[in-house]
């Protein structure tokens, strides 16, 4: 039955919420059917599913108001939720502030997978955030750490990935070994400089409270009071994953996170995260979280980039299988 419906949004964000050349109203008429008009600070809704289209322009309008930019990633999430009955659940997001980027930028969890990967860090020692690239895991965790850090919850942040990846060898590469090791290390200072600021990171570096090193150099220690973020695990081996694990002393929380698409190890090595997944499952105080592209937050391209190539690993998959 179609019905119509208005709600207020204030002139100084209408244009936020429809957004640029109103992309993000054309895209929620399209998504539902319905027809939204802008009447000054009022905007019709009329459709069918006109209750579903207001709920998304109500929480466009309350990013809006917060501050935030509305993106197209938004207005796509919005959509899917309502469509899969979750949009009950979006709230929780709005709430939840992670930590505070030096530009003043509140961190929040974007999607109900991120929401989930960050109750899990909160909640157990040791937390697996498996997912595609996108979908914040390695920013979330810096950003985790951070606040640990600033709380008093962890004396000193570690942040480690293997040295070694996509067949590259450490020796081919000019300088001493910190600058051999610092370009596989680039992406853990980028994400520290935007939250923690360059300047306090160098000087928390210096001091010793935050340390950045390729895996191979936690080998024979025990961390304790720590909170230890190791990136790109996809590429570890098993030995070096349990070597990692087992590192964790007291006191000391781990977020481990990595993308089991892109493992780079030599055909037929078993991933070492692929090999923890499943070995630590159900284990007390750990828990494993699986990101998917719906919790992609970069720009929805990369969405489509992670779709396609999902669709073409099924197809080959379902040749071999016709094949044999």
């Amino acid at each position: 039955m179609t019905s119509t419906r208005r709600i207020e949004i204030p002139n100084l964000i209408i244009g936020d919420v429809f957004g640029k050349f109103d992309e993000n109203i054309r895209k929620i008429e399209r998504a539902f059917s319905v027809m939204v008009v802008n009447r000054g600070d009022s905007v019709l809704i009329s459709g069918e599913k006109s209750e579903k289209a207001e709920k998304i322009i109500l929480k466009l309008t309350d990013i809006a108001r917060s501050g935030e930019a509305v993106t197209e990633q938004n207005v796509n999430y919005l959509i899917a939720s309502v469509e899969d009955d979750e949009f009950g659940d979006i709230d929780k997001l709005t709430s939840d502030v992670i930590a505070a980027a030096v530009t003043g930028k509140l961190i929040r969890p974007k999607t109900l997978g991120q929401k989930k990967y960050v109750d899990g860090i909160r909640k157990n020692a040791v937390t697996l955030g498996i997912g595609p690239a996108g979908t914040g895991k390695t920013y979330i965790a810096m950003a985790m750490a951070v606040t640990a850090f600033k709380n008093g919850e962890a004396a000193r942040i570690i942040l480690t990935r293997p040295a070694i990846e996509a067949g590259e060898k450490l020796g081919f590469l000019p300088g001493d070994l910190q600058q051999k090791v610092d370009p596989y290390l680039r992406p853990l200072y980028d994400a520290l400089y935007e939250i923690m600021g360059a300047e306090t990171f160098q000087r928390n570096l210096e001091k010793g409270a935050v340390e950045v090193a390729p895996l191979a150099y936690m080998r024979g220690r025990t961390l304790d009071n720590a909170f230890i973020v190791l990136d790109e695990a996809q590429n570890t081996t098993p030995e070096q994953m349990k070597m990692f694990l087992t590192r964790v002393g007291f006191g000391s929380k781990a977020v481990i996170t990595g993308d089991i698409t892109q493992i780079d190890l030599p055909e037929g090595k078993r991933s070492g995260l692929v090999e923890a997944a499943s070995v630590l499952k159900g284990v007390d105080d750990i828990s494993v979280i699986r990101l998917t592209q719906r919790d992609v937050v970069r720009r929805p391209l990369v969405q489509k980039i992670i779709e396609a190539y999902d669709r073409y690993e099924r197809n080959k998959e379902r040749s071999r299988s016709k094949r044999r």
